[in-house]
């Protein structure tokens, strides 16, 4: 596979790349000198606490100064918990008041789509010059007639594991479907080290498990056409019976309860053997390694493999968490915010927070595998690769402002977390198929 070096990614930002629809930034990187905006323009910019500390640490003290220097305006980033994220949205619509530039999760933009800055032509620009963008950015961010948001990135997820614990069960290797994973998950826990897998309600790791779960068996939301419910199949329903089963037989019962960053703290701790996951677990045993030890005393990294989720009787399936960034409709800086989020993505840019992130956070465009970071660590390796294959909510339909309510709403989890407390498949799926109903039938 080819690289792109340090030069080749200067070439990408070349003013060729950034001039169309700039609104002078060409005119910038040729002059020396930043656009004019009002005095005291201020761009707000909201987003989650960073699972990589260090990442929002280089925005702050690296990125930010550098983008205020070279465009003429103060950007003020925000923080906060990124289930708490669509609040901020909707209180921002109503009010028509509220951050310039909000982070959204998956396909939430389609529920905004009507309050949302047309960004396709920085999206435009983007894509073209750093080898496309992934079909599941486009398809979280673009509803079939203009780009509703800027891919930023997408949180790479896969099963964490520890290899010691797996071996002492007689797996030497990650298990390749369910089945196999179902057996050695009730030997681990047998042992007192089960598998941790969030169902609560939690933007990330619960859809990211419970989609393609679903998808492994046959199970899918909709037909083709986008609009006819087809969540009541022998598929979804076999699958429901199996993970009822799975979560009595191998897993931590606390996970109906957990958040995106309850699981981390299981691992860390040694509750649980393994759990679907970004890299932050890993890279936080990487950050602490004299905090995070092994039974043995070996440091935890030491420890730890990543692995994509087993195959079911429909093969194996993925979904990956994407990240993107509104410009918001109400905002009286839409050009300024555009301006920064182009200066952003500009390669030179980009690529020091995306060399911070370590691989937690993959590239929205295709340019990004090719980087040289991921030689420098093997067990982060496998996150290079998993935007390539990854399908959107809304399978095997199109992806829309349906397909992300129904996410939003979290029925296809709520459909697994009912039937592991014990509701019968028969009834859970057909719950699931009343409120997808409700939805696709308007």
């Amino acid at each position: 596979m080819s690289r792109i070096s340090r030069r080749g990614l200067l070439k990408l930002s070349g003013t060729g790349a950034v001039a169309a629809g700039s609104g002078g930034l060409a005119g910038v990187f040729a002059s020396g000198h930043a656009p004019a905006y009002a005095q005291g323009t201020t761009v707000h910019w909201l987003k989650w606490n960073d699972f990589v500390p260090a990442a929002d640490e280089h925005l702050r003290k690296v990125a930010l100064p550098a983008a205020e220097k070279a465009l003429g305006f103060k950007i003020n980033l925000e923080t906060i918990g990124l289930n708490d994220l669509q609040a901020r949205v909707t209180a921002g619509i109503q009010s028509k008041a509220g951050a310039d530039i909000i982070m959204a999760f998956n396909n939430h933009p389609h529920l905004y789509a009507e309050s949302l800055a047309d960004v396709s032509g920085l999206c435009e620009e983007v894509g073209s010059a750093q080898g496309g963008y992934y079909n599941m950015a486009k398809g979280n961010c673009h509803n079939g007639k203009r780009w509703l948001a800027v891919p930023y990135c997408v949180i790479g997820g896969l099963i964490a594991w520890r290899k010691s614990w797996f071996a002492e069960v007689g797996a030497t290797s990650f298990p390749k479907t369910w089945d196999e994973y179902r057996v050695v998950g009730k030997k681990l826990k047998a042992k007192g080290h089960p598998l941790g897998q969030s169902l609560g309600h939690s933007v990330g790791d619960p859809v990211a498990f419970c989609y393609p779960f679903m998808w492994s068996f046959g199970g899918k939301e909709v037909e083709a056409d986008g609009k006819t419910v087809a969540i009541n199949s022998k598929g979804t329903i076999d699958s429901i019976k199996f993970m009822a089963e799975f979560w009595k037989d191998a897993h931590d019962d606390g996970g109906l309860a957990w958040d995106d960053s309850s699981n981390n703290r299981a691992f860390l701790s040694g509750t649980i053997s393994a759990t679907l996951n970004g890299a932050s677990i890993y890279i936080e045993t990487l950050r602490k390694r004299a905090q995070y030890k092994t039974e043995a005393g070996a440091e935890m990294h030491t420890d730890i493999l990543h692995a994509p989720l087993p195959a079911g009787p429909a093969g194996q399936s993925s979904f990956q968490n994407n990240q993107s960034m509104m410009v918001m409709g109400y905002s009286k800086n839409q050009k300024a915010a555009t301006d920064f989020l182009r200066w952003f993505h500009t390669p030179a840019n980009y690529e020091g927070w995306f060399t911070v992130q370590k691989g937690f956070a993959c590239g929205p465009t295709k340019s990004w595998a090719t980087h040289k970071m991921w030689d420098e660590d093997p067990v982060m390796a496998p996150f290079r690769d998993v935007p390539a294959n990854a399908r959107v909510v809304g399978h095997a339909g199109l992806p829309n402002q349906k397909a992300a309510e129904s996410l939003s709403k979290y029925i296809v989890v709520d459909m697994y977390a009912k039937a592991v407390q014990g509701m019968p498949a028969e009834q859970a799926v057909a719950w699931a198929e009343g409120e997808l109903k409700k939805i696709y039938s308007v």
